[in-house]
């Protein structure tokens, strides 16, 4: 069985999953939230902005432990996942609660529509896969952002304790050795 990982060994790997993850959620809800703009999605913009906003609050959770400051460092990487959580979640409930058969079919042009007809397809066929893929799309999304960033906020949690004891190592100066002699030099006896 392997033993548990040192306390320092600990703080390495939390301040590499920290950076990873962190920047991850920036760059990906940042672009998302350009093209948001790009597109004029109002909500968009708003919910990769706040993503993007809890992504900068883990890369800021992680100065503060390189600083340091283990408590709030710890603190701000729990709480960034939440907030990611919270944001992806209301807005995937949000839009499961927002379906709308009329606007699903919107985006159908008038030659789609035309070429669907040719092959024999019924616009009220079609409508229950469309739901159906609607329903998926968002539950997947809403399940893997539950699990995942769930499991971070865990992750980080029970690991503050540990990460606390490698930062107050690092602060603590090293203790000072001072040699000590275990039998007497032969030239003492003899003065």
């Amino acid at each position: 069985m392997k033993p548990p990982p040192l306390p320092e060994e600990t703080l390495v790997r939390v301040l590499r999953i920290a950076k990873l993850n962190g920047l991850s959620v920036v760059i990906i809800a940042g672009l998302g939230a350009l093209f948001s703009l790009l597109s004029w999605d109002l909500v968009g913009v708003v919910v990769g902005g706040l993503v993007a906003y809890g992504g900068g609050m883990e890369l800021s959770g992680r100065k503060h432990l390189v600083r340091g400051e283990a408590e709030e460092g710890m603190r701000r990487l729990v709480r960034s996942q939440w907030i990611v959580l919270g944001v992806i979640l209301v807005y995937c409930v949000s839009r499961l609660a927002s379906f709308d058969s009329e606007s699903a079919l919107g985006p159908l042009t008038s030659e789609m529509r035309a070429q669907l007809a040719e092959a024999g397809v019924d616009m009220a066929s079609i409508l229950p896969m469309i739901r159906l893929a609607f329903y998926g799309l968002y539950g997947s999304v809403a399940l893997v952002t539950l699990i995942y960033q769930g499991g971070m906020a865990r992750y980080y949690r029970r690991r503050t304790d540990v990460v606390k004891q490698a930062v107050e190592a690092r602060l603590r100066p090293p203790p000072v050795v001072v040699p000590v002699k275990t039998r007497p030099d032969p030239e003492d006896l003899l003065t």
